[in-house]
């Protein structure tokens, strides 16, 4: 379970140390993780084996879904769709010392420049990436609900 928060700097070229804790969970299982396009101002990332086979498998059900013509009125839909599926995830590499580049794409995303300051959120299943305003802004909006929502989750 991974869990903490930790401000970090995004450094001249866009990479980012996690802390040792985080990054060693993260990649028990070598380097490669899988950097996701959550929502403005944060990134997540993510076991490979978390999410590769959801998405395989719903790329399998669209693909079939067309192939049999039952999206014929949706294409837009699809088309979003399929914009959405080639931006949001990237295959990155955790580097020694837990540090990760930034891909371009993802940079505009997150929204900080080097020199920047990152808030490294332990999600649970993931770790996340804050730009500080849009983790400031998201937490004001949670906090509220955190007993109610581990209590939901834990009973």
């Amino acid at each position: 379970m991974l869990v903490g928060e930790s401000i970090r700097s995004l450094d001249d070229r866009y990479r980012l140390s996690l802390p040792p804790e985080m990054g060693e969970e993260l990649a028990a299982d070598g380097g490669e993780l899988l950097l996701a396009k959550e929502r403005p101002g944060c990134l997540g990332l993510w076991r490979p084996e978390r999410v590769q086979e959801k998405l395989e498998q719903g790329k399998r059900i669209l693909e079939s879904k067309i192939a049999a013509g039952r999206l014929e009125g949706r294409l837009a839909e699809v088309q979003s769709l399929g914009r959405l599926l080639s931006t949001r995830h990237r295959s990155v590499q955790l580097a020694g010392r837990g540090r990760l580049l930034i891909p371009e794409g993802f940079r505009e995303f997150l929204g900080v420049e080097p020199g920047g300051s990152v808030v490294v959120v332990g999600a649970a299943v993931c770790v996340e990436l804050w730009r500080p305003e849009s983790w400031s802004e998201m937490i004001d909006q949670q906090m509220p609900e955190f007993g109610k929502l581990f209590d939901e989750l834990t009973a």
